[in-house]
């Protein structure tokens, strides 16, 4: 499939009650379609699959338009978001501790690249400390840097090992031994349980 056909595809997976904040509905995407302004339909659509649960197939499309398009960060954000369909998905709030006092000496990535350890209060068999490894991603920041503190996606690579995370729970990340950060839950979304063929 081609862009126009690709965006028009994932289109119809949207209800057409459907709205952004700004009141964007599918009928605006449409008149954006027409006049061949695919990345602003893409941008659109992509806000109006954030205000509503959509499914797999409506980031497929998403994600293969914007690869088409060759935006990089447009293609990761609706991979990641395929992902936390899978996965589920746990929003928290990072701080990260300041380059003085830890390893990193550099700003994290946004957009979905690291997937550093988390202590969430797992033991290990001989009772020291388990991690649990969850893709991060920050939101609304191209970067985080040390010391930084930003609302973060985290996806868990085993989403069975984060069912007893709860808003309010604090969890420390690391990169190595040492802390990088810690999180405070804000808001946590188990994954799917059956997926919908599309």
């Amino acid at each position: 499939m081609n862009v126009p056909e690709l965006l028009e595809s994932a289109s119809l997976l949207v209800p057409e009650e459907t709205a952004t904040e700004n009141d964007i509905t599918v009928r605006d995407i449409w008149d954006y379609l027409v006049h061949d302004e695919w990345e602003v339909a893409l941008g659109l659509l992509e806000d109006l699959g954030d205000a509503r649960s959509l499914p797999l197939a409506f980031w497929e499309k998403l994600a293969e338009a914007a690869e088409q398009l060759r935006l990089e960060r447009s293609a990761a954000w609706c991979h990641w978001r395929r992902s936390e369909i899978h996965n589920g998905v746990i929003r928290a709030d990072l701080t990260l501790r300041p380059a003085a006092e830890a390893r990193r000496m550099t700003p994290i990535s946004g957009a979905g690249v690291l997937r550093p350890m988390w202590d969430i209060g797992h033991l290990s068999s001989t009772g020291g400390r388990a991690v649990s490894i969850a893709s991060l991603w920050v939101e609304n920041m191209p970067v985080l840097e040390p010391g930084g503190r930003a609302t973060v996606r985290l996806v868990p690579l085993t989403p069975s090992h984060w069912t007893h995370v709860q808003p309010g729970q604090q969890i420390i990340m690391h990169e190595d031994r040492t802390v990088a950060g810690t999180a405070v839950i804000l808001e946590v979304d188990r994954p799917a349980t059956t997926m919908p063929a599309q």
